[in-house]
């Protein structure tokens, strides 16, 4: 009976970290949906929601963290139940970053109701609904296990690449024309790289996800189709155009 009970609670644990890890995903969606919402309304009062519901999924994250301590402390596990245990712990932080970006975009859109509406905004809910379908094909792969459905997201990101570095070229287009329009377009410009790095994140939990299920890493390599260093001129630090950082 001893041993009855304990393989039940092992069995109990893991599915507690893969519920943890659904609310995650679940609430980092929300968030990316909300922000995008705010800026395509020009919603500031919706923005400042999204950034104080990011400490949520920054605790689900510490959560997932002890639990993951506590399972490999207690339960010894190996093969496929070490592979989730770990995949875990990665996907929590990937969701955990994607929280981070979408509450950056919140803190952008805020700033950008300051200023007067740009034509270039329209681009912004594209990459973002494109996120938002991204983080929900892999959240849904991760439930059914299934790699096929994380190749297909995976293999995403290269349009997510395209959507940005047509995006980008179009603001510095913009930014040229009318220096007026700087400050706008580089609020934009910060949205624009968050939103890629939120689908580098998704890709990443592709990968891993990839790696719970068939126990060898995806053999391709990822598809990048970012040119947005080749727009730059020859003295500029793309650094200076990266995703916000918290």
């Amino acid at each position: 009976m001893v041993s009855e009970h304990i393989i039940k609670s092992y069995d109990q644990e893991l599915q507690r970290l893969d519920n943890i890890l659904a609310e995650m995903g679940g609430m980092a969606e929300s968030q990316l949906a909300a922000a995008i919402e705010a800026v395509a309304k020009r919603d500031s009062e919706l923005a400042a929601r999204v950034v104080k519901s990011d400490a949520q999924v920054d605790e689900l994250e510490r959560e997932v963290e002890s639990l993951v301590v506590r399972l490999l402390a207690l339960r010894q596990p190996m093969a496929r139940d070490l592979r989730q245990i770990i995949a875990g712990l990665k996907i929590a932080s990937d969701l955990e970053r994607i929280g981070d970006y979408a509450a950056n975009v919140a803190k952008r859109a805020i700033a950008l109701n300051q200023a007067p509406p740009v034509k270039p905004v329209s681009g912004i809910p594209r990459m973002g609904r494109l996120g938002s379908a991204m983080i929900k094909d892999v959240l849904d792969a991760f439930v059914e296990r299934d790699a096929e459905k994380a190749l297909a997201v995976w293999l995403r990101d290269e349009e997510m690449d395209d959507l940005y570095t047509s995006l980008f070229r179009e603001l510095l287009t913009y930014m040229i024309e009318d220096p007026r329009n700087i400050t706008a377009c580089t609020h934009l410009l910060f949205m624009a790289k968050n939103l890629e790095r939120i689908g580098d994140h998704a890709t990443n939990i592709a990968e891993t996800l990839y790696f719970l299920v068939h126990g060898t890493p995806l053999a391709q390599v990822r598809p990048k189709r970012d040119r947005t260093s080749l727009a730059l001129a020859p003295d500029t630090d793309v650094g200076d155009v990266e995703g916000d950082e918290d």
